[in-house]
């Protein structure tokens, strides 16, 4: 017959129990740690800006998520652009009955591919990657683009 655990022993075994699981728990989050970081949906990763339909010919369009513009360039293709102002970082908006986006800190305007127009931006609107994927368009805010002007190749072709 089996002598029943006393005091010591019970003591004994919740002490061995408690230490294996802290130790699978650090092994657990090492390794976690130690895994590569996904892309994340939002912006840093990729953002799913929508349907290629969606962006017709002409036109300008924000796509919140991302904090970016996607301007459909006739004839030329895609574009994303970051709506930071490359002057002091101010968001800029598209005004659609002027055809330019405007920052509204400095005054500085941009035209439908970017391009300074007018004011103390030193360079155009930073742009980021597009993939198209099955008529999907996805845009990688985690790359950004600087450029010193509009450059047909910058754009991807639909």
């Amino acid at each position: 017959m089996a002598e029943p655990s006393n005091r010591r022993q019970f003591l004994i075994f919740g002490w061995t129990a408690s230490m294996a699981a802290l130790f699978f728990q650090a092994v657990g989050a090492l390794f976690k740690f130690l895994q590569p970081q996904r892309q994340t949906e939002g912006f840093g990763g990729f953002v799913k800006a929508g349907q290629l339909e969606e962006f017709p010919p002409g036109s300008i369009s924000h796509v919140q998520a991302g904090q970016l513009y996607i301007s459909h360039l006739e004839d030329i293709g895609l574009i994303a652009m970051w709506h930071r102002c490359t002057h002091l970082g101010c968001t800029v908006p598209w005004l659609e009955e002027q055809g330019q986006f405007n920052c509204p800190c400095h005054s500085s305007i941009f035209n439908r591919a970017g391009e300074v127009i007018d004011g103390p931006a030193p360079r155009p609107l930073d742009l980021f990657p597009i993939e198209i994927e099955d008529g999907e368009v996805f845009v990688n805010t985690g790359q950004v683009v600087e450029r010193r002007s509009f450059e047909p190749e910058q754009a991807t072709k639909v």
